[in-house]
């Protein structure tokens, strides 16, 4: 067919549709660029920030402050050592054993010249009596697991968790610091407590069953018991047996030789 061309055709287009298009096209939304603002993106705050620098001289004053409070605490606790080197207190520092420091001990500078192997003989003496609450320990724990007699087990447990710091508290500190300063009273606590100390050496080497119950003690008795039941166990025992009385022995030593550095020294 042929084409109209008659121009009276454009004039019947609807003058709204152009004007409806152009409202769509309008209402479509841009597409925002994936570039942050400050980048080249469409941010309208583009621009970066500045964060501004903590001011020295502020920092130094807080500097010059910490040093200032430092010094004042350490001249606090030097005029507190002068007071109380004053008043004759002395300052103990722990630094025995080296590798964990529990205790104050240094004889050789601390203790007179004389007196420093009896010194160092009751501080043997001392971790002897440690050496056999702890072989105790053992010895009891593997008859406990052999026998099931967990109360025997408990009382080795508390013979060696209050015997070793005990025996420090109540007898060898006062040694020690009646050896430094020649204190009457310090002396003779040691003398009542290091007796006792002597009479439970002596008794746990023999352990009675009328004192101790069962096999809590490494005695010869209860070792000789021990060993008709189970051989290594008795071993065990015998060699505990072999630590109280050679505990024994060193501290009777000990206890005679005070009493003559005492007396003599008097």
């Amino acid at each position: 067919m042929p084409r109209n061309t008659n121009p009276s055709d454009d004039e019947n287009i609807n003058p709204t549709a152009n004007v409806a298009l152009a409202t769509t096209i309008a209402s479509v939304p841009s597409r925002k660029s994936w570039l942050p603002a400050g980048f080249g993106g469409s941010g309208k705050h583009g621009a970066t920030i500045d964060t501004p620098l903590e001011d020295p001289k502020k920092k130094e004053r807080e500097l010059l402050s910490w040093e200032q409070d430092l010094k004042r605490r350490e001249q606090d606790i030097k005029r507190r050592e002068d007071a109380m080197n004053r008043a004759g207190v002395a300052v103990e520092v722990r630094n025995w054993p080296e590798f964990y420091p529990i205790i104050h001990h240094d004889i050789a500078n601390e203790i007179p010249i004389h007196a420093q192997k009896l010194q160092y003989t009751a501080f043997a003496s001392w971790l002897g009596l440690i050496a056999c609450l702890i072989w105790n320990f053992f010895a009891v724990l593997v008859e406990s697991i052999r026998s099931e007699d967990i109360v025997s087990f408990l009382l080795a447990v508390i013979y060696a968790m209050s015997g070793c710091p005990l025996s420090y508290i109540l007898w060898y500190r006062p040694l020690y610091r009646a050896m430094r300063t020649d204190s009457v009273v310090t002396f003779g606590q040691f003398f009542v407590f290091y007796s006792i100390h002597v009479g439970f050496c002596v008794i746990a080497a023999i352990a009675p069953p009328i004192i101790f119950r069962g096999k809590t003690l490494t005695g010869i008795l209860v070792a000789i018991e021990v060993l008709a039941g189970d051989m290594l166990v008795g071993v065990l025992y015998f060699i505990g047996f072999v630590f109280f009385a050679l505990e024994s022995l060193i501290s009777i030593w000990v206890l005679e030789r005070v009493y003559m550095y005492f007396r003599g020294h008097r």
